[in-house]
């Protein structure tokens, strides 16, 4: 009776999936090149998504560090490469004022990227060094610090920033779209933002697997007194880690920017996205990370477009699927996909 209890899940998410397949291809065989670009829009929108989860798993994941202030890091960062380009590049005009006549050049693209990313990692490893090294393993203070930082941030951003929706231009070089089949496709989700998340993926995987820094974050969150018994400097790693873990967020915050918009209320959103994917994916699982980003990004790209049975249209709650895929995981997989005991 106990086996057939614990196969009785795996049985339904099975079942379950085998639909989705169905359903999947059908809409395919119906759809064309609409169901190709909804299909796209999901899989951009994950590779943004694994770009802030990345930084997510490496803090919250990885390190036990519990971060609610990684949302505010991700929207901070594309703020202030939205002010650096904006003063920098374009005459201190706002983007909606800028026009075609105005260039941006390679150039007025990466070093606002660059500077932002970097700026929000010295961020976050103040806050990291301030608030949260002192209370390492108190998992509910770390919880209650770093809200009252996201809520600080979100009130400070909104002050300086305005409510006004704002959008990082992309360099007016590049191709604004490129062809895919029988449509355009925007350039920039396709290429820089997948690629980007192709990239940090590989470089993250080899340096956590592959690198003595990676073995020594490892070891200090498994056992951090041997390894502070072996002359290692826990503390340094550990903000090391702390540092690359903002800057990543920092950096989805600029490709989010240009990807989507910069405005109040997206660093509640993509902490909740950052937050599922985690708990898809499982705990410190870089592998894990990239699984539930996919997931997420396509149950949330076709539940805004096919949520619909017969004339009941249910689209506007394609928010609710995102929770249900979790349910649906958990209920297999408590632990998330590729999760393991701590």
């Amino acid at each position: 009776m106990r086996v057939v209890a614990r196969e009785g899940p795996r049985v339904v998410l099975a079942v379950l999936g085998v639909a989705v397949v169905v359903w999947l291809v059908i809409k395919a065989a119906q759809g064309g090149s609409t169901f190709l670009q909804v299909t796209l829009n999901g899989i951009t929108l994950a590779a943004l998504y694994f770009v802030v989860a990345a930084g997510f798993t490496l803090i919250f994941g990885l390190m036990r560090v519990v971060n609610m202030a990684h949302g505010s890091l991700y929207l901070f960062g594309g703020y202030l490469a939205y002010v650096a380009q904006t003063h920098w590049y374009s005459g201190g005009t706002s983007q909606f004022q800028l026009g075609p006549t105005n260039n941006i050049g390679v150039m007025g693209f990466f070093v606002p990227l660059v500077f932002a990313t970097f700026v929000i990692g010295l961020v976050g490893l103040g806050i990291q060094q301030l608030f949260l090294r002192w209370n390492q393993g108190q998992d509910l203070r770390q919880a209650l610090i770093t809200i009252a930082i996201s809520v600080i941030f979100a009130d400070q951003m909104i002050a300086h920033y305005g409510g006004v929706v704002e959008s990082i231009q992309a360099p007016t070089s590049w191709p604004s779209s490129i062809l895919i089949g029988s449509f355009r496709y925007p350039f920039f989700r396709v290429v820089v933002v997948l690629g980007a998340a192709l990239l940090i993926g590989l470089l993250l995987f080899l340096l956590i697997r592959r690198t003595l820094f990676g073995m020594i974050v490892r070891a200090g969150v498994d056992d951090r007194a041997m390894l502070s018994a072996l002359g290692v400097n826990v503390q340094l790693v550990f903000a090391g880690a702390f540092f690359i873990g903002a800057m990543l967020a920092g950096l989805a915050g600029v490709l989010g920017g240009t990807m989507i918009s910069v405005g109040p209320g997206l660093d509640t959103q993509f902490l909740l996205d950052a937050l599922i994917v985690v708990i898809i994916g499982g705990m410190g699982s870089l592998p894990g990370a990239a699984i539930g980003a996919l997931a997420l990004g396509l149950v949330q790209s076709y539940s805004t477009i096919y949520l619909h049975f017969g004339s009941v249209n249910l689209t506007n709650y394609g928010i609710l699927a995102s929770f249900v895929l979790v349910i649906a995981v958990l209920a297999v997989r408590p632990l998330g996909l590729f999760g393991r005991p701590a």
